[in-house]
């Protein structure tokens, strides 16, 4: 049997670890509003920060960020932001500390929320889009390249448009289109845990579990108009998909067929359907 000398078989380990890891997987975050929006990042305990946890991306840009094997943590975007050149400001929707870069800084809710955990060798990743922290932006997460039945997830429906008037974020200086549609102002909608402190809306106290922690009107209105988000804390049956992936395709405002047609009257009207 014939050796292949060291130095050979150096470059092509090296070279298949690069390779395995280029296509290990990756993050494309894609803006398909009509509008201006801050994506933000945010690594889970025990994995490092992305390349960026904070950025501008404007109308119909899409930015690839590389990530590694194992990474968990959560992306969303921000909306109605005005920064300086220091990266320091604020956002009306999704402000992560008042800068660019969120720098392991949470984003202050309503936000939706992209939150994922990459399995490490053959594991599968763990994925959804979550409600839990209420609402801002349409959101949908489509896995590319993936083995085991992967399955997009999100939803494309505006709740801001049917939004419970307790639950409303509205915005002081409201900029035109700012979330996609003219709605009066509202760029958010919370979720009860956060209007009200609840115990039985934060699944905390005695309904820190799923046999007491059920649906509420409050996330039965966002679970019917996006069936795939969670919704609330224990919505984990239809609402957490499995996948190997070598790119997850993050789109904020993504389309629906016969949706984007609509006018808004005729939005809020299916909304209040619901």
């Amino acid at each position: 049997m014939k050796m292949v000398p060291v130095n050979i078989a150096a470059f092509f380990l090296s070279f298949f670890s690069l390779f395995s890891y280029s296509i290990s997987c990756s993050f494309t975050i894609t803006n398909n509003c009509q509008y201006t929006i801050w994506p933000g990042t945010l690594a889970g305990a025990g994995t490092p920060q992305l390349s960026t946890t904070g950025f501008q991306l404007n109308s119909g840009q899409s930015v690839r960020i590389p990530t590694l094997p194992g990474w968990s943590g959560r992306i969303w975007a921000r909306t109605g932001c005005v920064f300086d050149a220091s990266g320091v400001g604020t956002c009306q929707t999704g402000d992560c500390g008042g800068k660019l870069e969120c720098s392991g800084a949470g984003a202050i809710p309503p936000t939706s929320l992209f939150e994922i955990t990459l399995g490490k060798g053959d594991d599968k990743d763990f994925y959804d889009v979550s409600f839990v922290d209420g609402y801002n932006l349409p959101l949908a997460a489509t896995p590319l390249g993936g083995i085991g039945g992967c399955n997009a997830t999100g939803c494309a429906n505006d709740l801001n448009l049917g939004c419970p008037k307790e639950l409303q974020v509205v915005a002081t200086n409201v900029l035109q289109g700012v979330n996609g549609v003219e709605s009066n102002g509202v760029v958010g909608c919370k979720s009860a845990c956060e209007a009200f402190g609840l115990d039985q809306y934060c699944c905390s106290g005695e309904y820190a579990n799923p046999n007491t922690c059920k649906p509420t009107f409050y996330s039965t209105i966002f679970k019917r108009a996006c069936p795939r988000a969670y919704s609330y804390a224990f919505d984990d049956g239809t609402s957490i998909f499995t996948c190997k992936a070598h790119d997850y395709i993050i789109t904020f405002c993504p389309t629906m067929n016969g949706y984007e047609s609509l006018t808004i009257k005729e939005r809020k009207a299916q909304m209040k359907k619901t």
